[in-house]
């Protein structure tokens, strides 16, 4: 969607060159990478703690769902706060506290001291994606939106994987407390050489398009005021439900139903969660070059992402342990979060450009609120009652919904568009 430039407004051009942007983006993209490591290690190691401690498994789901609960009740204010205090400044200060929260999880005696220490990663984790995806996004062309939103949140599936991966490997070497000083090392020494190659003058020129007070109160409003907007933040949110589930459970599953040890379950997930990272990445990519000349079939795909994915991962899991099962679940993974680009460009063709950042804020609350934080705890509540094969055989039929509401969000998009774009040309007249 990011060609139809009917809808980009008055998004200025990048005034930084090439090279610096992708340097932005691959530290940004970095430090994303530590936000999923030092969020998606504890998954590694839920055998080891759950032997420990006793724990259940609706305990376990709830260590991973504390930190994308945090993330979606803080990411707006904490957002609204980066933008008035400084990007880089934010960005920096955020991956220390995650990155020492984290250390301070390898230190835990207990469940209760575990939760704490993982309700302050997720307080540091709260506003990362909206504000570091608005910095890429400012240094690169409007017309590579889609694409760009899916390889920068691609960022949390490869975080995701060297986090379960290495997580695993560190757990079974030295102990499972070496798998969170791990993740910690590394966010601490990007975060601190972070601020001194991405410097706040450079990139302040694009990223500061504060409108005036005249044209706040209209530019705000669209970040509810269209249906189709919402629609992409719900479609979206429950779309990652199915996602997280699969990843924040896949270690435990080839542990369960494989017979792998810590390390070996590590990896084989870290396989299908790369598998659904590159998938985000292609299907972002497919979306701008299938759909240049139709902006509306990009939602067209985010419906055919939802079933196929949904398809796939019930059969998948349905089928007993073996090769077939194994090739419909990455089939099913791959396609998963395919939605992610296309919503992306949705949300920002229809809000205007100087409240990117809070747009992608309120669609990081929703993934959080309706996906991220309630798909793993959800999970593991009907894996205490069916088993936890049976209840990711469930849960792919979320997707079902979610494919509903981009539906509906494709019967209204052109007229809402039309009514954003008019709505911003009006607010730039009256400044």
């Amino acid at each position: 969607m990011a060609h139809y430039a009917a809808s980009d407004f008055d998004s200025p051009e990048p005034r930084v060159s090439r090279q610096y942007a992708w340097v932005v983006f691959a530290l940004t993209f970095g430090l994303l990478i530590s936000d999923y490591m030092s969020r998606q290690v504890l998954n590694a190691v839920f055998p080891l703690l759950k032997m420990e401690w006793q724990l259940s498994d609706t305990q376990l789901g709830s260590l991973s769902g504390v930190v994308a609960l945090m993330v979606g009740l803080l990411t707006i204010p904490l957002s609204l706060l980066a933008d008035r205090w400084g990007r880089v400044k934010s960005l920096t200060l955020m991956a220390l506290l995650w990155s020492v929260a984290t250390l301070i999880c390898g230190l835990s005696n207990n469940y209760s001291e575990m939760l704490g220490a993982r309700f302050l990663v997720g307080i540091g984790e709260a506003a990362y994606g909206s504000v570091g995806i608005a910095v890429v996004l400012s240094v690169f062309p409007a017309h590579m939106r889609a694409t760009i939103t899916g390889a920068f949140m691609a960022g949390g599936m490869f975080g995701s994987v060297l986090g379960m991966g290495m997580g695993g490997v560190l757990a079974d070497y030295f102990g499972w407390r070496w798998a969170f000083s791990g993740m910690a090392l590394y966010g601490l020494v990007l975060a601190c050489l972070y601020p001194l190659i991405v410097r706040e003058s450079r990139i302040a020129p694009v990223v500061e398009t504060a409108p005036s007070s005249k044209r706040t109160r209209p530019a705000l409003r669209s970040l509810y005021s269209s249906r189709s907007v919402v629609a992409a933040y719900i479609g979206s949110g429950l779309q990652l439900f199915v996602g997280a589930s699969m990843m924040a459970w896949m270690p435990s599953f080839m542990n369960r139903y494989y017979g792998l040890d810590t390390s070996k379950a590590g990896f084989a997930a870290a396989v299908f969660v790369l598998i659904c990272g590159a998938g985000m990445v292609i299907c972002g990519m497919l979306s701008d070059r299938l759909c240049r000349h139709n902006p509306e079939q990009k939602i067209t795909l985010a419906v055919t992402y939802c079933l196929l994915s949904c398809a796939l991962l019930f059969a998948g899991f349905s089928l007993s342990a073996g090769v077939a099962q194994l090739l419909l679940i990455g089939l099913g993974m791959f396609l998963v979060t395919g939605v992610t680009g296309p919503a992306g460009a949705m949300v920002a063709n229809l809000t205007h450009a100087a409240i990117h950042g809070t747009a992608f804020a309120t669609l990081t609350l929703v993934n959080n609120l309706l996906g991220l934080a309630p798909g793993p705890f959800v999970t593991g509540l009907l894996a205490d009652r069916v088993g936890l094969g049976s209840a990711l055989a469930l849960v792919p039929l979320i997707s079902i919904v979610s494919a509903a509401v981009f539906l509906y969000a494709r019967s209204h998009y052109q007229v809402d568009v039309a009514r954003v774009r008019a709505g911003g040309t009006a607010a730039m007249c009256q400044a």
